[in-house]
C-alpha cells in the first residue's frame, strides 16, 4: 500500500491488521521482517564486519599514534625516549642500588632490563588503553555503526606500532652490549605476534569492563604495577627466588607477560640461555594467546549491542 505526496510517492507498510493483535511482538516483528536496531549480529558475521572495517582500524590507529605526542616539542621522539627513561631509572634503583642484576654480567643486564621494559610496556599500554576503548570514545560509538571491537583492535595495534618504534633503539642497545644479529633474531618475530593478540583479547575484555564500570580506569595503574613486578621485568626469576618454594618461581614463570618477555630476551640476548626459560616456552606463549585472544574475542561479542547505551 502506498499514499501519494507531492513529488512522488513514499512506499509505507501497511498498518498491523485485528489479526496481528494475538502475536507476540517478536512474531509481529518477524512477520513485517522489522529487525531490532543495533542488533548482535552472528560471531562468524561480526567477524567479517571487522575484516571489512580494517582499513578504519589501520587508519585509526595510525591517527591515534599520531596525535598521541602531537603537542610536545619533541612530538614523536617521546615514543622512545618514554621507555628508555623507565628503564635508565629501574637501573639506578633496581640494577645499582638494589643489586637485582645479580647473577647476570652488566652486558647483559642492561639489554635484559631494557627489554623487559619495552614487552611488558607494550601490554601495559594495550591494557589501559582497552579500559577507555569504550568509555573514552562514546561520541563515536553512539554517532556512528561499525563493530565495536575495531576500537580495542586499534588502540593495540597503535600500540604494536610505538613498540616497533622501539625496537629500533633496543637492537641498537643490544649490538652495543656485544650482541649480534642471528638466525635466533628471527624468533622475535613469532614471540611479538603471539603477545600481540594476547593484548587484543585482554585489551577486548578490560574495554567490556571498562564500558560498565569506567572507574576501573582508576585502578588499573595499581594492577599493572603489581604485574610488573611479579614479572621479572627487573630481575631473573630464577635468582632471586631460588631461595623460595620452586612453586612461586613457577607461578610467576609461567605468567603471560614474563614468558613473552623472556622469548624475547632469549631471541636477542646472546648470553640469556634456554636455562632462563620455563618447560614448553612456545606452547605455553600460544597457549595464553589464545586463551586471552578467542576468549577476550568471545566476551567482548556478547555485549556488542549495549555499548554506548545507558
Amino acid at each position: 500500500m502506498s499514499d501519494m505526496h507531492q513529488g512522488g510517492a513514499v512506499a509505507t507498510s501497511a498498518p498491523p491488521s485485528s489479526v496481528d493483535e494475538g502475536l507476540a511482538p517478536a512474531e509481529l516483528a518477524a512477520k513485517y521482517g522489522l529487525a531490532v536496531s543495533g542488533a548482535r549480529p552472528g560471531l562468524f558475521e561480526y567477524v567479517r564486519q571487522l575484516w571489512s572495517h580494517r582499513h578504519f582500524i589501520m587508519a585509526f590507529s595510525s591517527a591515534k599514534l599520531t596525535a598521541q605526542y602531537s603537542q610536545a616539542k619533541l612530538g614523536q621522539i617521546w615514543q622512545v625516549a618514554t621507555p628508555l627513561l623507565n628503564a635508565l631509572i629501574y637501573y639506578l634503583i633496581f640494577g645499582l642500588i638494589l643489586g637485582a642484576d645479580r647473577g647476570m654480567d652488566k652486558d647483559v643486564y642492561i639489554p635484559f632490563l631494557v627489554t623487559g621494559i619495552f614487552v611488558f610496556t607494550f601490554t601495559q599500554s594495550s591494557v589501559m588503553a582497552g579500559v577507555r576503548a569504550i568509555s573514552g570514545n562514546l561520541g563515536l560509538v553512539r554517532a556512528l555503526h561499525f563493530p565495536r571491537a575495531s576500537l580495542p583492535i586499534s588502540f593495540s595495534l597503535q600500540q604494536l606500532q610505538q613498540l616497533l618504534y622501539s625496537m629500533i633503539v633496543l637492537v641498537a642497545i643490544v649490538m652495543v652490549s656485544g650482541s649480534y644479529p642471528s638466525a635466533s633474531w628471527l624468533l622475535v618475530i613469532p614471540a611479538l605476534f603471539l603477545q600481540f593478540v594476547f593484548n587484543v583479547g585482554l585489551a577486548l575484555v578490560m574495554a567490556r569492563a571498562g564500558a560498565k564500570t569506567p572507574d576501573l580506569a582508576q585502578l588499573m595503574p595499581f594492577v599493572m604495577r603489581t604485574w610488573l613486578y611479579a614479572s621479572g621485568v627487573m630481575f631473573s626469576i630464577t635468582v632471586m627466588l631460588k631461595d623460595k618454594p620452586q612453586w612461586i618461581a613457577d607461578v610467576l614463570m609461567y605468567n603471560p607477560a614474563a614468558v613473552y618477555m623472556d622469548l624475547v630476551r632469549f631471541a636477542l640476548i646472546d648470553g640469556y640461555g634456554s636455562e632462563n626459560l620455563p618447560g614448553h616456552v612456545w606452547l605455553t606463549a600460544l597457549a595464553w594467546a589464545l586463551v586471552a585472544g578467542v576468549g577476550g574475542f568471545v566476551y567482548f561479542w556478547k555485549a556488542e549491542e549495549r555499548y554506548g547505551r545507558g
